[in-house]
């Protein structure tokens, strides 16, 4: 593996992480905020959900920027409107300015979650691909692993605000590492015909993609699975089980390692099984796995270990369902890569976002609403990929892509 290769991952994945930093430091601040700016739970879980829709339905528009006028102008504008919305954050006096600034922070943060996948795709296809998402997935998944710590360790000494600031220097720090590391992917004669009508015309053609929309789909209720794990897991195992801030980081982070763990395995066992083999049985792995963690704690064995165990075990498997079916969506569009991304990316978060919302509905303060709306989704992802990724289209994918 190349130098290079490896220098464009690390680039890739740490303008991906940006976003997801800005979400896991400042999940073992919820209660606090909550506490000081007198505000309720669904008040500062409004302040996550808003972050997720902003970054989610932000990349609608930047995708198709970046066909227009290349992928680093976009990226710069995203870093700035994240910055702004980081300082404005770390300085709001009531939790409506913080919903407000954490809105100007997540259209920010959109940018980050879109190009860097269209980059992907200008520069691989296939194997390829699927390696250099792996690597961007690795750098991308520290994020869950140190950034809960870090952040638990920050507001213990500095306080929630201090989060914001630290966000707001890392986006910084991207902007360097963007300006001198990363070259343009996306030259202008291929920018040429590029507008906001061949955007609106790609995204019609892709709303008719029904191979597209599957494989987004599985990914998305995959990702909303965690999703709900993110809006409620800081209240139930802080409130509900007694742990720490800090206790609680760790146990976060246990399973980004499994993720990011499987997740490197994704370039060698695409070369051997082929990318849709390895989606189906993953995906069947992590239904599984969800489904017999909702029948134990259904039949009231509200133990810690037991979860902790099989969610490793699951968000394992998911570490190899996310890259591989990103790569199989965007395999064929190429010359709208960019549009592409930005579709994949919204669907992703707006499942994400109204999976967090219904599960929100049923929140209680214990872990069964929790494990029910996660095992919900990986059960839907599962479905979709029976009908997406049949055996019938075998034929037409070699195992070494």
């Amino acid at each position: 593996m190349s130098p290079k290769f490896l220098r464009i991952a690390v680039v890739l994945g740490l303008l991906s992480a940006i976003g997801p930093f800005a979400i896991d430091m400042y999940l073992p601040a919820l209660p606090s905020i909550g506490a000081d700016l007198h505000a309720g739970t669904a008040a500062v879980q409004m302040s996550l959900l808003i972050f997720f829709l902003s970054m989610g339905f932000g990349q609608i528009v930047v995708g198709p920027i970046s066909d227009m006028v290349g992928r680093k102008l976009p990226l710069y504008g995203g870093l700035a409107l994240f910055m702004a919305g980081g300082i404005g954050s770390a300085m709001a006096p009531t939790i409506e300015w913080l919903i407000a600034f954490r809105f100007l922070q997540g259209l920010g943060a959109s940018a980050g979650m879109a190009v860097p996948r269209a980059i992907v795709r200008d520069l691989h296809t296939g194997t390829e691909a699927a390696k250099l998402m792996s690597l961007l997935m690795l750098v991308f998944s520290v994020s869950p692993i140190l950034a809960p710590l870090t952040g638990s360790q920050i507001i213990e000494n500095f306080g929630w605000r201090a989060v914001f600031w630290t966000v707001t220097g890392a986006a910084a720090l991207a902007t360097i590492l963007l300006a001198t590391s990363l070259k343009e992917t996306r030259p202008a004669e291929e920018r040429v015909g590029s507008s906001f009508g061949t955007a609106l015309a790609g995204y019609r053609f892709l709303m008719g993609d029904r191979n597209f929309l599957g494989l987004v789909a599985i990914a998305g209720f995959g990702i909303a699975s965690f999703f709900v794990y993110l809006s409620s897991s800081s209240f139930i195992l802080i409130g509900h089980y007694g742990l720490s801030p800090s206790v609680y980081s760790v146990f976060f982070s246990i399973n980004a390692v499994a993720f990011i763990g499987m997740s490197q395995l994704t370039g060698l066992l695409a070369e051997r099984f082929g990318l849709r083999r390895v989606v189906r049985v993953a995906v069947t792995g992590y239904a599984t796995t969800m489904v017999v963690l909702f029948a134990v704690m259904a039949t009231g064995i509200d133990r810690l270990d037991v979860m902790a165990v099989l969610l490793f075990i699951g968000y394992g498997f998911l570490g190899l369902v996310i890259p591989t079916t990103s790569v199989l969506a965007m395999e064929e569009h190429g010359e709208i890569a960019g549009t592409a991304s930005a579709l994949m990316g919204t669907l992703h978060f707006a499942i994400g976002a109204v999976a967090m919302g219904v599960a929100g509905l049923f929140f209680d303060g214990t872990p069964l609403p929790m494990v029910a709306g996660i095992t919900l989704c990986a059960v839907i992802s599962f479905t979709l990929a029976k009908f997406t990724l049949g055996r019938s289209r075998e034929a037409v994918e070699a195992p070494a892509e």
